[in-house]
């Protein structure tokens, strides 16, 4: 059963969701040989003032 974790800032549209979590699943299928109903997706979105790249939170950014 194969998990994949995907970590992303918040914003996307739900299309887009939709569109990331289903070619995660064909590559993870093609690639493992996994059945797709058996591969998991778990979508963590977080806000901008909750993540931060150089000690720079995202909401700070110009």
């Amino acid at each position: 059963m194969p998990i994949v974790d995907i970590h992303l800032i918040a914003g996307r549209s739900q299309d887009q969701l939709k569109g990331l979590v289903e070619d995660v699943t064909a590559a993870v299928v093609k690639n493992t040989g996994a059945p797709a109903e058996h591969v998991h997706v778990i979508l963590s979105e977080m806000e901008t003032n909750r993540y931060s790249v150089g000690g720079v939170l995202k909401s700070d950014e110009k």
